[in-house]
């Protein structure tokens, strides 16, 4: 199979999913047990061979003396706290994706510390690692400042929610917060999973309705909101030897019956036919190597700066430009538009909102970190 990306690209305008919270950070160490939890709280999780492969949080989580590990701009009474806001999840019964919710919200709300009563900078009353107030029936400010108690008063809300963990995560959240600030959970998503990840040995890989941590795969939803965009295994690579140029990957598929998924929650900023090399927009027919271009084609931006694009659907793609969608939302059908030389999804991923070849990284270790393999999945 042979493609290309789109014959013209043009540089993204970068969206700003949120206005952070500013606030003094007061730092305070959390009881003991925590690193006891960590490096038990999996022992008992049967492993299987996904999991040992992907680290999906089946063979446990890392092992610590004492300190936890350090993710982005986050300190050692902050990851705590998050470890935490985890471990009350995992008592309570709460899927892994609920463990990345939590985590996320804490870090909108109050940077991950247990934050006291601000004074004139605070809001209203709020305390706490999720900044719920006394008033609105929390609790007490000594509970809310107790992060085990405010964790659970979280997930209690939470589950309460319809549909919760397939939501897009700022839905989610605001759910249960009902912030001023409705979208600015979203832009956490991405080192919440990481700091899930960090102190569980990989548990936002993971998928299911429980705390079984298998690996998500095909239209399954991992914990960190990621899914694969079609089942089946990958066939043409990422920019080999043989095809420098190329800036994606190309999974095999039956055309028009293959639904095409996008992998994570975001917002359309392509959905048209790609010119082919002689400016024609020639999609509505199967194409050619060497005809060029991407055919009917979607990219899509996600949290963090990530751009997915999705080429060679078989007809005009299900979304429009500006379109919010949800992980696993169908965008389109495979098919051979543009070039190609057969049925097939081009899959591309890139990065720091750059359109180009520049920006684009290769999606199979993405996605595998991501806990949505793009595996046959038998």
């Amino acid at each position: 199979m042979t493609d290309h990306g789109p014959t013209t690209r043009r540089p993204v305008r970068r969206v700003a999913l949120a206005v952070a919270l500013t606030a003094t950070l007061a730092l305070l160490c959390c009881t003991g047990g925590t690193v006891a939890f960590l490096v038990t709280m999996f022992a008992n999780e049967e492993e299987n061979l996904a999991a040992a492969t992907l680290g999906c949080g089946s063979k446990g989580p890392i092992t610590v003396d004492g300190d936890l590990p350090l993710v982005g701009p986050y300190k050692a009474a902050q990851m705590r706290n998050a470890a935490v806001i985890i471990k009350v999840g995992k008592e309570m019964g709460i899927p892994p994706r609920g463990w990345v919710i939590a985590v996320a919200t804490a870090m909108q709300e109050s940077g991950l510390a247990n934050l006291p009563h601000l004074g004139s900078d605070n809001d209203h009353d709020s305390v706490g690692l999720f900044q719920q107030r006394p008033s609105q029936g929390w609790g007490t400010p000594t509970q809310l400042r107790t992060p085990e108690y405010t964790a659970r008063k979280f997930y209690e809300k939470l589950t309460k929610v319809r549909s919760w963990q397939r939501r897009p995560l700022s839905a989610a959240a605001q759910a249960v917060q009902v912030s001023a600030f409705p979208d600015a959970y979203a832009k956490h998503e991405p080192i919440a999973t990481e700091i899930v990840n960090a102190l569980t040995g990989g548990a936002a890989r993971s998928v299911g309705t429980n705390v079984a941590l298998d690996c998500a795969d095909g239209a399954d939803i991992a914990a960190s909101g990621w899914t694969a965009p079609i089942p089946g295994g990958v066939g043409s690579g990422f920019q080999t030897a043989e095809r420098p140029s190329h800036n994606g990957v190309d999974i095999g598929a039956p055309k028009y019956t293959t639904k095409i998924r996008a992998v994570a929650d975001g917002r359309v900023l392509v959905s048209r036919c790609d010119p082919d090399r002689r400016g024609r927009l020639s999609c509505d027919v199967d194409g050619y190597p060497g005809k060029g271009g991407c055919g009917w084609f979607v990219d899509i931006l996600h949290a963090g700066n990530v751009i997915t694009r999705y080429c060679h659907m078989v007809s005009r793609p299900m979304v429009a430009k500006n379109d919010m969608v949800e992980a696993g939302q169908v965008i389109g059908r495979v098919g051979s538009s543009g070039n190609s030389s057969g049925p097939h999804l081009h899959f591309e991923v890139h990065l720091r909102g750059d359109r180009s070849k520049n920006g684009a990284t290769n999606p199979v270790p993405f996605m595998r970190d991501r806990g949505a393999p793009l595996t046959d999945g038998g």
